[in-house]
């Protein structure tokens, strides 16, 4: 069975998926076609519901829980891993709503905690998230609101961080920040999503039993990234909940996805929205 699968070239994306899409481990007869882009276009992608397996923001997920059942491994969901508002000079809270300020995409969950946090903040100019501190030193932003590994180079860049997003709902809700995770488009079927779920965990657990098996995969899409910032980003992404949600997971994404709700910035959502 060949099934498209979309992921980002982030290292946690393929720390996770090295061993599935490189047959290292029983992926059950599935044969991943990569579709490799910005989390911001795999968000589209699976708008248009034209993708069988995809990562994706918890934000972008809102909006397609009638098309795509949540997997229970390869979500990124954490502490201390949340996005960040950056600047170069301090700014108060009660700056922020007035000021422009540069998102990593629309759908992505760091603009759905920005928009929780600061619901009148509407002069948004949206960038490539590796585009937004460059912006923010030519003074094209007032603020720049960070994910990935930027969270590890804006200091050296002489930046400042103004709030941490992940630590604003943490406070808030005492739960993990669901950031991204996988899904499974529903037409495939409840045997089929199940058993792309047992894939996922299993090439995870395998990356986590062999971590140098996936370097080189890991290295193609990375670059131009600093290796110790390569290993800083998996570290911080990849946990406990990449392997299984687990009940805190869940209840922290049907948190996330309630709270969004309640302050109009997502409609409606399917009722189960888990592969079981």
């Amino acid at each position: 069975m060949k099934l498209t699968l979309g992921i980002s070239t982030c290292p946690n994306d393929t720390y996770i998926f090295d061993a599935a899409i490189h047959h290292k481990i029983d992926t059950e007869n599935i044969e991943f076609e990569l579709v490799m882009a910005d989390v911001e276009e795999l968000n589209k992608k699976a708008f248009q519901g034209d993708i069988d397996v995809t990562k994706l923001s918890y934000h972008a997920f809102a909006y397609v829980t009638d098309k795509f059942w949540l997997a229970d491994a390869g979500s990124a969901l954490g502490r201390k891993n949340g996005p960040l508002l950056i600047a170069k000079r301090p700014i108060s809270p009660a700056e922020i709503t007035n000021l422009r300020i540069g998102i990593p995409g629309k759908h992505t969950t760091a603009n759905l905690l920005l928009g929780i946090a600061f619901p009148n903040a509407a002069n948004k100019q949206e960038l490539l998230f590796s585009d937004i501190e460059n912006e923010l030193l030519r003074d094209e932003i007032d603020l720049g609101l960070i994910i990935h590994e930027n969270r590890f180079t804006y200091e050296a860049r002489g930046l400042l961080k103004i709030m941490d997003l992940g630590d604003f709902w943490e406070q808030t809700t005492g739960l993990p920040i669901p950031l991204g995770g996988i899904v499974v488009n529903r037409r495939l079927g409840a045997e089929t999503a199940q058993k792309v779920s047992r894939v996922i965990r299993r090439s995870l657990e395998f990356a986590f039993q062999n971590p140098k098996s996936s370097l080189p995969f890991v290295k193609q899409f990375a670059q131009e990234m600093d290796e110790d910032v390569m290993y800083k980003h998996i570290m911080l992404y990849v946990n406990e909940f990449s392997l299984s949600l687990g009940n805190t997971g869940r209840e922290a994404v049907r948190e996330l996805l309630r709270t969004a709700k309640e302050k109009g910035l997502i409609s409606s959502i399917a009722d189960n929205i888990f592969i079981e």
